[in-house]
């Protein structure tokens, strides 16, 4: 349900700024310090600052620039996590920066209060930690069938042909895509690609020379090709330069 909890505070006094790759995780974002700028697929804009958030599944980079002030806890929900944790339609959160206050949750302000007002930073995990365990404990129940194909997904590292999953489920290929869409925020094609390309970061990441052919070929890619489309989608950049710009 949860991917991680953690505690972030700057110690800089200059802007620094990041590109973050398309991920499966649905942040929730609690600020006690200088809000973020992100920017959805681009630079942030007039507008784009965020201090507490939740933000959905996007199919995209994220570029974040912070000021060097930025203290925050994190919490990263799995997909279907972030839906019995928010009682919300994925949908309503997919591809959005939504600030806390326009959730309309007076159980996450209250939280956010008591978080600012308790100055020990373990303390505010173990807070945090408890209240995502009172809440999901008392929250619906994903739906079993999305629950084995989202597994399914990702047991097979993304590389599977969709109408299988519906046909196994005896859906329609409309009504898998519409389940999906309301409770992880995205058709099954896009989060199978999504998967597919994770599973291209972490070899990337764990090889020293990297041979992109044989990245594509390992992670079920036709071609070199279809990699380079997904990371221009997925990261903002080619193979070469994203290595480049992770180093």
């Amino acid at each position: 349900m949860v991917e991680r909890l953690i505690g972030y505070r700057e110690h800089g006094q200059a802007i620094t700024g990041n590109v973050e790759t398309a991920t499966l995780v649905v942040p929730l974002v609690i600020s006690f310090g200088e809000a973020f700028e992100i920017g959805l697929g681009r630079k942030p804009g007039p507008g784009d600052r965020y201090g507490s958030f939740a933000a959905g599944l996007y199919a995209g980079p994220v570029v974040i620039t912070s000021t060097g002030a930025a203290e925050c806890i994190q919490i990263d929900f799995t997909p279907l996590g972030a839906w019995r944790f928010f009682g919300l339609p994925m949908s309503e959160l997919a591809a959005r920066m939504v600030a806390l206050d326009d959730l309309g949750d007076e159980d996450m302000r209250r939280l956010r209060q008591r978080l600012w007002e308790e100055r020990d930073w373990q303390r505010r995990l173990d807070l945090a930690e408890s209240y995502v365990i009172e809440r999901i404990r008392g929250a619906r129940q994903a739906d079993p069938a999305l629950h084995w194909a989202y597994q399914r997904m990702l047991a097979c590292r993304g590389d599977l042909r969709i109408a299988d999953v519906a046909r196994k489920l005896d859906w329609s290929r409309k009504h898998l895509s519409q389940r999906f869409q309301a409770q992880l925020g995205l058709p099954p094609k896009v989060i199978a690609r999504m998967i597919r390309f994770q599973a291209a970061l972490a070899m990337a990441r764990c090889e020293g020379e990297v041979d992109w052919a044989d990245i594509a070929a390992a992670c079920g890619y036709a071609d070199q090709a279809h990699l380079t489309r997904d990371f221009s989608e997925f990261a903002g950049a080619s193979p070469s330069r994203w290595r480049a710009r992770s180093a």
